[in-house]
């Protein structure tokens, strides 16, 4: 299939290239339209008891809170009452409802609550634009906050970011790659590929738009992994075209080499990428399954431009990929110093492979501590004005703010007993009070509850969990709040946690049995994987969660949000065995050759080290721009993904799997005979085919 698709490639290299360019900015123009139907909901788990527990108390008493808070600078009746003759001026097809001023005489403050008309995140935003401008009083200071103008600080500052990081992060890619390939013609491919590739992914995004909710984070993990993974791609393939070139073969032949033996490595690692990614799906929260939609997307398009623009692309230029070449360009770059490498791991590989195990446990230790939490103002950077007036409320009006349970009580219970029941709720540990929030309304009661620790503390989990233990009045009792959302958000990610697992392991035993007829090969990528995606949390808890260092990145250490970290966890396994990918594919090419295990580890080091360690180079340049992010879940990935990709392209790629390969001698390449019949008879392998003027050496 592939020495077909090569060799279509180069007689309908005009038709492949023009109609992939056409299809892929036609689809980037219509995709624009994305961002005016991005989100920032889809954190909960929508059937969870904390959803429920809001939607009964919504369709019973109408949306609670406001979504809107403002904090004005006095408690001068005078001044309150022209603010609310001012706040009732506001356009009542934006504005449900404003609530009276509420004063905190010893804060000198007064806050008012205001509730959108809209019924979704997107509706609530535009509202809040419409009224942003008409909140200032003269002769009053204000401060704005609430749920809606955080989501829209978030929106605001992450799609600033994605243009800051994107504008910073190309010219630099352009540059390395210039250096990497030295030329201007052959750097430039893959950029042209990665920008192809954020193009199709912004039209599958807004198409996907269309039927459900699509979180604005999703367009920044499309860009990044668009980005990074075609300019991956771009790399093996050019360079595997560039050998073939100076092996003496002619441009069909390099063309039609070059994807059956990249192309085929190409479509296998977008294959796991996708798969790791799609496990994303298995969750219930819809900002998960929104980054799902984008990565996947990204990584699919990328591969998919990478195996239709590039082929047709090297076969117009041909031996002209060397054009606009640097002065200081060699023709063939030397692979001496790898081929040391390999040999001087391969010669004490206990040496090597014990230290590196030991290091990168120890690394994951701080795993072990981890605690999750919520995106709240904390992930803006601190003076922002919404994160200010955020803590602000919290500080000065904390009895009525955002914090606490909201307990609702269904089936018209005698309002003795729910009184009965709210004394009990109250001497719960942790509890501060209980009380009745408002009059009853179709046989429900609110109860709000206070805390007497932070929302999101252990002792806070702990008094959610004894109030939901507690027998109640009418039918059912069901436990909402901040704390109730977290928990059972974690709680539904943790049940599906197995599973995902459980798809990802199975899912790169499968696909790498089959490329690469080794049961002990696959055996060997999910642990050396394991054992780098721990290393890389372990640091990110030391510094996000624990403080260490997190001055100097500008971040507040918080809880980790849940589901930031399964995405890491998804991308960092993805790209961990994307690398395990190009490496053992030219090393199971030249086993295939008639290679021993030592011949061939050198061998695959020497031909992958440098695209290696370049493509982590570069990649490290494209998400190294997300850690100056201003957002901390944006400088979350940036940093976790600088960690996974320098640890693993390094220590763990030229190091530690050389020195098990070692370790395992013969054995790595073994299966046994029934499963290798079937591996053999799906034809799914990396070793390129000779063409008719070749012979293939015989095996020792």
């Amino acid at each position: 299939m592939f020495a077909k698709w090569g060799s279509l490639a180069y007689h309908r290299r005009w038709v492949v290239l023009i109609a992939t360019v056409v299809l892929a900015v036609a689809g980037g123009v219509w995709g624009l339209g994305v961002f005016d139907r991005l989100s920032q909901g889809g954190y909960d788990a929508p059937a969870s008891e904390s959803a429920r527990a809001n939607q009964v108390a919504q369709d019973a008493f109408g949306r609670q809170g406001g979504d809107v808070v403002v904090v004005y600078d006095t408690v001068d009746p005078a001044r309150l009452g022209a603010i609310s003759d001012h706040l009732a001026k506001l356009p009542s097809d934006a504005v449900l409802q404003v609530a009276p001023p509420f004063p905190s005489p010893e804060a000198g403050k007064s806050l008012v609550a205001i509730t959108l008309r809209g019924d979704d995140s997107n509706a609530h935003v535009k509202q809040f634009e419409q009224i942003a401008g008409q909140l200032h009083v003269d002769g009053v200071d204000e401060l704005v906050g609430g749920l809606v103008p955080t989501q829209k600080a978030i929106n605001d500052m992450s799609s600033s970011d994605l243009t800051k990081a994107e504008a910073v992060s190309l010219p630099i890619v352009l540059v390395l790659l210039v250096i990497i390939f030295g030329g201007l013609v052959a750097a430039s491919l893959p950029v042209a590929v990665g920008g192809l590739a954020i193009m199709g992914s912004l039209g599958v995004l807004h198409a996907v738009s269309l039927g459900t909710e699509v979180n604005s984070f999703a367009v920044n993990v499309a860009s990044l992994l668009g980005l990074g993974m075609a300019i991956d791609y771009g790399l093996f393939m050019v360079g595997r075209f560039r050998e073939e070139l100076a092996a003496g073969r002619s441009t069909p032949q390099a063309v039609q080499r070059t994807v059956m033996s990249a192309g085929r490595t190409v479509l296998f690692s977008a294959t796991l990428l996708v798969i790791a990614l799609s496990g994303l799906l298995l969750f219930p929260h819809g900002f998960l399954k929104s980054l799902s939609y984008g990565g996947m997307s990204a990584v699919a398009i990328a591969a998919l431009v990478s195996l239709t623009l590039l082929p047709a692309l090297l076969a117009v230029l041909g031996h002209r990929v060397d054009k606009l070449a640097v002065p200081w360009r060699k023709k063939e770059p030397s692979e001496r110093g790898w081929r040391r490498l390999a040999a001087k791991v391969m010669k004490r590989p206990v040496l090597f492979a014990l230290p590196i195990v030991a290091v990168l446990v120890a690394l994951g230790a701080p795993f072990l501590g981890v605690k999750f939490g919520e995106v709240n103002e904390k992930v803006l950077p601190e003076g922002n004005s919404v994160r200010t007036a955020v803590e602000t409320i919290n500080r000065d009006f904390s009895a009525v703010a955002a914090g606490g349970l909201k307990v609702v009580v269904t089936g018209d219970p005698a309002p003795a007993d729910v009184a009965a029941f709210a004394a009990r709720v109250g001497d719960v540990p942790g509890v501060s009070e209980a009380r009745i929030a408002a009059e009853p309304k179709n046989g429900v009661w609110l109860l709000n509850a206070g805390l007497d620790h932070d929302a999101l503390s252990d002792e806070s989990k702990q008094a959610m969990k004894d109030v939901r233990a507690l027998t109640g009045p009418g039918d059912e009792v069901l436990v909402g709040g901040s704390t109730a959302v977290v928990s059972d958000s974690l709680d539904a990610i943790q049940d599906k946690l197995p599973w995902m697992a459980l798809m990802l392991i199975g899912a790169t035993f499968v696909l790498m049995f089959l490329a690469f007829g080794s049961v002990l090969l696959p055996v060997k990528a999910v642990v050396v994987s394991a054992l780098s995606l721990s290393a890389t949390f372990g640091v990110l808890v030391w510094v996000f969660q624990e403080g260490h260092g997190a001055s100097l990145l500008g971040v507040t250490p918080a809880p980790l949000e849940s589901g930031i970290v399964v995405l890491m966890a998804a991308m960092v396994f993805g790209l961990s065995t994307d690398y395990e990918v190009f490496l053992l594919s030219r090393m199971v090419e030249a086993r295939g050759r008639g290679a021993s295990t030592e011949e061939a580890v050198t061998t695959g080091l020497a031909k992958t080290g440098r695209v290696i360690t370049a493509a982590a180079l570069l990649l490290i340049v494209v998400t190294g721009a997300f850690a100056f992010s201003q957002i901390t879940m944006m400088r979350f990935v940036g940093v976790g993904m600088i960690l996974a990709l320098a640890l693993d392209a390094t220590v763990v790629r030229m190091l530690l799997v050389p020195a098990v390969l070692k370790l395992l001698g013969n054995a790595a390449w073994w299966a046994p005979g029934p499963l290798r019949r079937i591996q053999e008879r799906m034809a799914i392998h990396e070793e390129a085919p000779p063409l008719e003027d070749e012979k293939v050496p015989a095996r020792v």
